[in-house]
């Protein structure tokens, strides 16, 4: 006990020590802590020497430590373990006893764990000197208290036992509230040297995540889109950061451009080529007939002409002629009437004009659909012809 007394001493001396130096530094001020703890204890089978039978056991107990630099620590315990006996080994006996310990612990990358490595004294019915060697995790709970985890194994250095310990405790941290890690950035724009491509950063530019100017050729397009990085300065550029070059003046550049001789005037696509609209367009023939009569006086008017020609252009629309007659008449006579009327005007351009007669089809609708209903001459004359209507749809460019 007296050893054990002094080694605390001791250990409460040199974090006293390291406190003042801490305090004294005109450096940032690095952690403390003390704090207690529970623990699973799995002792050697072959302890102790000769009848062994020692297995599970547990423990408690306190520490304290002292965080001297972003990665490194120093830390001392103090532990009462109780070991049981093996209950298959008749002279066993269960024992129990203190353990003291002094670790240096190596901190990780953002605190995600700690790795640590020491001494312990353990002394139960003998006494055993051991190595340590373990990982563990301060989980912040709040500002100043930790949780505690960690494993642990130990080495014997007299008799070779392999042993090792489950921790679980609690730690209140004093002085600062967090050890943070200094890292150097030599040119001051926020990236660390470690990672920065460009060291010599000029001070007050905007820098990405490698440290290097946003927009190092200045085109106005950022590093990490820019295909073309070493575009010349005052050179116009298209969202690849890439020179711009547009041949036909289509607002699309050459690169993309699948259309590269379309005209100025036109509306294209993202593609840059002309864009197109569909029209519906058509054509009406109407012809009148005398009374009585289905015989077409001239055969070269305007209008027929026009009707050709666009069955002409638009090889792929069909017409159908219709025959109408005025109301004068019988029912019968009419409808007679009005079929040879529309057979007339499919003859001629048959024959005359040199239409496709599949194109063409003929129908008489007598009287039944009267375009004036006055019984007067004029009504009459008007209602005796042909109307036949032909369709077709274009694409029409769309301007600009």
């Amino acid at each position: 006990m007296k050893k054990l007394a002094l080694a605390v001493a001791l250990a409460t001396a040199g974090v006293s020590n390291l406190s003042i130096a801490q305090e004294s530094t005109d450096g940032p001020a690095y952690e403390s802590w003390v704090g207690g703890f529970a623990q699973y204890y799995n002792a050697d089978s072959e302890k102790p020497e000769p009848v062994g039978g020692l297995e599970d056991g547990r423990g408690f107990g306190a520490e304290v430590g002292f965080r001297f630099d972003p990665s490194w620590a120093i830390r001392f315990e103090l532990s009462r373990v109780l070991i049981d006996k093996d209950d298959n080994n008749r002279s066993a006996l269960a024992d129990d006893g203190t353990m003291l310990g002094a670790d240096m612990m190596y901190f990780l990358e953002d605190d995600v764990a700690y790795l640590f490595g020491g001494v312990r004294e353990q002394s139960l019915t003998d006494s055993y000197r051991m190595a340590s060697l373990g990982v563990g995790k301060h989980w912040n709970t709040s500002e100043n208290w930790r949780v505690i985890t960690e494993a642990a194994t130990y080495y014997d250095f007299g008799q070779g036992y392999n042993e090792f310990s489950l921790k679980l405790g609690l730690a209140y941290v004093f002085g600062a509230s967090s050890a943070p890690r200094s890292q150097p950035d030599t040119d001051g724009d926020g990236v660390y040297d470690a990672v920065d491509r460009c060291p010599d950063t000029a001070p007050g530019a905007t820098v990405d995540a490698t440290g290097c100017n946003i927009d190092l050729d200045g085109d106005g397009v950022i590093n990490s889109l820019d295909q073309c990085p070493r575009t010349p300065a005052g050179v116009e550029v298209d969202a690849r950061g890439c020179e711009f070059k547009d041949a036909d003046g289509d607002g699309v550049v050459d690169a993309n451009d699948e259309c590269p001789d379309t005209p100025s005037t036109d509306q294209v696509d993202d593609k840059g080529c002309t864009l197109y609209a569909e029209e519906e367009i058509f054509v009406e023939l109407d012809i009148l007939f005398a009374n009585n009569s289905s015989v077409i006086e001239d055969h070269e008017t305007e209008m027929v002409k026009e009707f050709v020609e666009f069955m002409r252009e638009y090889p792929n629309t069909n017409a159908v002629i219709e025959g109408h007659t005025s109301a004068v008449g019988t029912t019968e006579y009419n409808q007679m009437l009005s079929e040879k009327r529309a057979q007339a005007a499919l003859k001629m351009l048959v024959e005359e004009y040199g239409i496709d007669p599949s194109r063409l089809s003929a129908i008489g609708y007598g009287e039944t659909r009267l375009k004036f209903t006055e019984n007067t001459a004029e009504a009459h004359r008007l209602n005796r012809r042909i109307e036949a209507k032909v369709e077709a749809t274009i694409q029409e460019k769309v301007t600009r």
